[in-house]
């Protein structure tokens, strides 16, 4: 069981047919979990990663290159998402009141196992045309 750290989920992450369990984390839970974390951040997103560790001081590390992730069961990707941080436009780094102003929310997506695919009702495929 693996547990990755980033910004952002993709469908490509996840098994074709999967269950899927999403709950929210606190700072604390997430600073627990990222020493045993595979960081999955984009190198380009320095400012951002930057602003998470002078706010919460978490102890998260920038791969070289982010890695193709791909989940199986038990599996989970905890994902930071932030709000309210401005573009940066001819500079390199946030202030210290955009930091503060910017909401940080913390989730953890766990892959709980694969589904068999099942054929739609006729009532199914009737809706989706």
């Amino acid at each position: 069981m693996t547990t990755y750290f980033g910004f952002a989920i993709a469908d490509s992450m996840f098994p074709a047919e999967c269950t899927v369990r999403r709950r929210p984390l606190t700072v604390d839970q997430v600073r627990l979990a990222l020493p045993g974390a595979v960081m999955c951040l984009n190198p380009s997103h320095w400012p951002t990663i930057a602003a998470a560790i002078k706010r919460f001081w978490l102890p998260i590390t920038i791969p070289e290159h982010a890695p193709i992730v791909r989940l199986c069961p038990g599996d989970s990707v905890i994902v930071m998402s932030v709000r309210g941080l401005p573009r940066l436009e001819g500079r390199h780094e946030y202030t210290e009141q955009e930091i503060e102003a910017a909401e940080f929310v913390f989730s953890q997506w766990t892959v709980l196992g694969h589904e068999p695919p099942r054929s739609a009702s006729a009532a199914d495929r009737t809706r989706a045309v």
